[in-house]
Parts: structure tokens; sequence; C-alpha cells
């Protein structure tokens, strides 16, 4: 095992998740790592399986929303812990936890060379699975926050993500839904910090997703929007 796995805490938010939850944590547990659940208001069994199966869990009293369910893990563990490594990933089993070990491997640099911040999983290498919708929208809006970013990002949409806990506290993250993903990196690359992706593979099994296209696409603009007016102030 990589001796680097100790030095990871991993932030899960959930939502109704109780037929995953157990095995994505327990996973996660016998690979050594700490594990946060923050249960966002659901109504099922998640927090108690999530508990059994050795998580920490936080509990929102009412479903908030992934992104805000993500800042309060990260304001856990920047307050309550003293972890190196965070790691980011869904309760619904699409992320394999064993990807961890490439995203770590990422943060392998030579010496002299800037250290890495944010390493995100990149599952457009393969996306035989991924249903094609949710393929060209990823496509067009990697595009976009690439660009943003001045840094290749193949799959920015990507919610499977390594991130160093003391640049966590300079991110500011205002997002409560899933626009999360992309104002994390564009806060990052706007203080300067270094992104990097590792190839991952997404299980899509029978789960129905929780993204709404035309909503969260909303959400995505008006995310554009703010950072462009903010940034000219």
């Amino acid at each position: 095992m990589d001796s680097r796995i100790g030095s990871i805490i991993a932030i899960i938010p959930s939502y109704n998740e109780a037929r995953t939850i157990g095995s994505v944590v327990k996973d996660l547990v016998l690979m050594g790592l700490s594990v946060i659940v923050i249960d966002d208001g659901s109504t099922d069994n998640t927090e108690r399986i999530a508990l059994d199966n050795g998580a920490m869990v936080m509990r929102n009293r009412q479903n908030f929303g992934k992104g805000f369910s993500v800042r309060e893990g990260i304001r856990h563990v920047l307050k309550k812990t003293n972890f190196e490594w965070a790691v980011i990933m869904d309760a619904d089993g699409q992320h394999r936890p064993e990807d961890i070990h490439g995203l770590v491997e990422v943060t392998n640099v030579s010496d002299g060379e800037k250290p890495v911040d944010i390493v995100i999983g990149n599952r457009m290498s393969n996306t035989g699975p991924m249903p094609l919708a949710r393929h060209v929208t990823n496509r067009i809006m990697s595009w976009i926050i690439s660009g943003m970013c001045h840094q290749d990002i193949p799959d920015t949409q990507c919610g499977y993500r390594l991130i160093r806990v003391s640049v966590l506290g300079k991110l500011k993250l205002q997002s409560k839904k899933y626009d999360i993903d992309s104002e994390m990196l564009i806060r990052a690359a706007s203080n300067n910090m270094k992104i990097r992706s590792a190839s991952v593979k997404t299980i899509y099994g029978e789960e129905v997703s929780k993204i709404r296209p035309i909503r969260d696409t909303f959400r995505f603009l008006g995310l554009i929007l703010r950072h462009r007016f903010s940034s000219k102030k």
C-alpha cells in the first residue's frame, strides 16, 4: 500500500445512497483512508449504513445540494483534522476507490517543479459507457473551463478529485449545487494553483443521475458570468 494513503481523507457528499454507500465506505476504509460522509438530508438509511461501515457522518438538516455538502466537508477537514490531502468522490459507486492510487501518482513532481495542488479524474479516454448527452456536454464545458483556467483539463465535470488540504481554504467556494465542480477549478486557477488529470474508470449502473441538464446548464452559465464580472473589479 502507498504510504501516502494514510495522509488522505475522503469527503463523500451523499443523498439517498443507502444502496451503495456501504460498499464505497468499506472499500475506502480497507484501503486505509479516513472517510467523512456528508448526508444531505437523506430520507433513507444512508447515515446509518455509512456509520456501520466505518465513516464519520455529518448530516444536513435538509437537502441543500452537492456543493453545500462539499463545502461542509471541507470546512470540517480544515478545522478538525490535519490530513495532507482530501479526495472528493461520489457515493453512488461510479468512482472506483482503487483509482485513488492513480490520482496520487500524478502528484509526484521533479525537483524544482511547481507542486501539484489538484488532480482531476479524467473519464474521457474511455467514453464508451458514458451516455452520449453527458459526453457532449462534458466536452463543451471542459473546453470552456480549460480556456478560463489556462490549463488543459480534459474532464472538468468529473467529481472525483484529489486536493491538497493546505490550498482548500483559499478557494472561497460559494456554489451549493453541481456547479461546485466548475467553480473549484476556476477559483484554483485564479489562485495560480497547478491542476493535473489522471485517468479513472467510471462505472455506470442503474442509478438515476441527479444532474438536471437544463437547470444545471443555467447554473453553469451563471457561474461563468459571475466570474467574468468579478474578475473585472
